[in-house]
């Protein structure tokens, strides 16, 4: 006999329109039209022989047989979707999509990642940089790194390395910064992609606790992105309050110096996160040790 087929896009459907108890609102998060989700479900309540809703004037009621019925089929639905992430992680097993901020991404990342390839020659690394928490389930992500404060619901979170924050410039103005106060006569760089992190110091900050005091210790150059805060230090624009692990591969080449000595640690870290399906695959394992190593 042969077995009907599932009409899973309509159960989709369902699940949607019974969430919001709207038609319109189901549409709005399916990017349909309200008349394509009403035809679904009608050809769902053909398929069933069951009515799902009661349509009253200004709202969606669920019958009983469908109140019934929605959790077993939300966790259906929930391990179809599973399903689906094993079978393409399966696929692509050589194949590793990395979702990471711009800055970490260019400045720490990249310049590691060939000793990746030399430990596993045979991996392809995909690096999708984003400042967006990673949507593991339409996205195609086996693994993102975030830098936050480790809260990231249901997902598998390990903590890659902490942070601190100090001052760094080009060696050219080395000679000029004896103390924190021959600053007053630099321009500061300022990174405001940091300002989710109250404990993050800001120039202003960092001078108060020097002892420093300027009329106007917001001036300078500002910039969204941490990288870009490096390069502009780099460049010999002004002295930067930078992050260790953005600004590390350029103290280590000479290209940046420490003119003091003074960092603050701050709350905020750099995690691991990924959903438990994608963090049990053996290539995300195999870069998470490497990353620890």
């Amino acid at each position: 006999m042969k077995r009907a087929l599932l009409p899973l896009n309509a159960l989709r459907v369902f699940d949607a329109a019974a969430r919001h108890l709207s038609f319109k609102n189901a549409a709005d998060e399916l990017a349909v039209t309200p008349a394509a989700v009403s035809q679904q479900i009608r050809a769902l309540e053909d398929y069933l022989g069951v009515v799902l809703f009661n349509r009253l004037p200004r709202t969606l009621e669920l019958t009983e047989p469908a109140r019934r019925s929605l959790p077993a089929l939300r966790e259906g639905l929930e391990r179809f979707e599973e399903t689906v992430r094993i079978l393409q992680a399966a696929q692509n097993s050589n194949t590793l999509s990395i979702s990471v901020a711009p800055s970490f991404a260019s400045k720490w990342l990249v310049p590691r990642i060939e000793r990746y390839y030399q430990r596993y020659p045979e991996m392809d690394v995909r690096i999708q940089a984003s400042t967006a928490l990673a949507r593991f389930d339409v996205e195609n992500i086996d693994l993102a790194i975030r830098y936050g404060a480790g809260r990231y619901g249901d997902l598998h979170v390990e903590k890659l390395m902490d942070e601190e924050v100090f001052p760094v410039c080009s060696p050219e103005l080395l000679d000029g910064l004896k103390t924190a106060a021959d600053l007053k006569a630099y321009t500061l760089i300022h990174d405001d992609g940091s300002i989710d992190d109250t404990s993050n110091p800001t120039w202003a900050m960092w001078l108060q606790a020097a002892g420093v005091r300027l009329a106007n210790p917001e001036r300078g150059l500002h910039f969204n992105q941490s990288n870009l805060v490096i390069e502009a230090a780099v460049a010999g624009k002004g002295v930067a309050l930078a992050k260790k692990a953005i600004a590390e591969a350029d103290l280590a080449s000479g290209r940046l110096v420490r003119p003091f000595a003074q960092s603050q640690a701050v709350a905020f870290a750099y995690y691991l996160v990924a959903p438990e399906p994608q963090w049990q695959q053996g290539k995300v394992r195999n870069f998470v040790a490497w990353l620890k190593a």
